[in-house]
């Protein structure tokens, strides 16, 4: 009991923070709707408020997670988390969202987990990333095609239909194939590489910066997540590391969501319908599996729009079709 009174005290001040965000768009979208206004200047103007609330905690933070959508964040949350658990004695199954260790102990972080998809619209730096050169950033990304078919998936399963709208998404109940949905301008690979490709241009103007890879932490989740570790001056021994690993495994992970086992995580860390597999956060973890959706003829187009256009800054190099290596 005395565990979770502590536990809602050091989440309060930003769950109040999120209410009041979401109650504000709400808001704002009745305004907007009592005023008539159209579509267009209606998406405008909830973007830009988001973004002048995520550039609020922007400016709040210690470290920033950055990440395309669907590019294994959660999976690199829950370790951090675990790793933050051991090292300064917290509740197991709680996971760090912004200031709640920090509340927790000072010793940790403000850490902000962000996609940058909206900071753009308030600060009107869209073409560059000057709004986090004064911060440590560790920015993590995962191969394109792998990430638009989880996008896919997320699209159909998990997005709400205002979400889509205001990002550019196919719209709510679209008829869409995988393969048209990974083409898609909004959705799909040419929205993640130019997001990477920006990040590709500003890397070295951050103060502090670190390039993790998705697949580099799949091959060898120990000795990646030591060098995140000691990225963010997290104090963790091999022990804690070994440990985090472990617990964060993909089976564990599957397990946790479908028993909803994280607290105060919210809807991102619940299935969106335990029935069907393609709906849960945690989906398949597979390296190079965007192969499994696609005939030759559309795995070859859909390589050489990474190859014609992602920076190789990153890596990724393109397999011949039924190759199982990603490199």
């Amino acid at each position: 009991m005395a565990d979770t009174f502590r536990l809602l005290a050091a989440a309060l001040p930003e769950a109040r923070k999120t209410a009041w965000r979401k109650v504000s768009r709400r808001l704002l979208k009745l305004r907007l709707s009592l005023a008539g206004s159209d579509p267009e200047t209606r998406i405008r103007a909830e973007r830009h408020l988001r973004g002048y609330q995520e550039y609020s905690r922007l400016k709040r933070a210690d470290a920033v997670v950055v990440s395309f959508g669907k590019s294994g964040r959660t999976w690199l949350r829950v370790m951090i988390s675990r790793l933050y658990q051991q090292v300064y004695d917290l509740p197991q199954d709680i996971v760090i969202g912004f200031d709640n260790f920090h509340n927790l102990d000072r010793r940790i972080p403000r850490l902000f987990f962000a996609h940058d998809n909206y900071i753009g619209d308030y600060t009107g730096n869209t073409d560059s990333k000057v709004h986090f050169h004064d911060k440590k950033v560790l920015l993590m990304v995962r191969d394109p095609r792998d990430v638009a078919v989880s996008q896919y998936f997320q699209w159909q399963f998990r997005m709400r239909p205002g979400n889509k709208q205001l990002n550019g998404y196919p719209p709510h109940g679209a008829e869409c194939t995988p393969f048209e949905f990974v083409c898609h301008n909004g959705g799909g690979m040419p929205k993640i590489i130019r997001f990477m490709n920006l990040w590709a241009r500003e890397m070295a103007k951050m103060r502090d910066f670190e390039l993790l890879r998705y697949e580099d932490l799949r091959a060898d989740p120990h000795a990646t997540l030591a060098r995140v570790a000691r990225f963010l001056d997290i104090p963790a021994t091999e022990d804690h590391i070994r440990d985090a690993v472990e617990y964060a495994a993909y089976e564990n992970m599957k397990k946790m969501e479908a028993r909803e086992g994280f607290r105060m995580a919210g809807v991102r860390m619940a299935p969106g319908d335990r029935s069907n597999p393609d709906s849960f956060k945690v989906r398949r973890a597979k390296v190079g599996g965007y192969r499994d959706y696609f005939d030759d003829a559309q795995v070859r187009q859909i390589d050489a729009m990474m190859a014609e256009t992602l920076d190789p800054v990153f890596g990724y190099e393109v397999t011949a079709p039924g190759d199982t290596a990603l490199e």
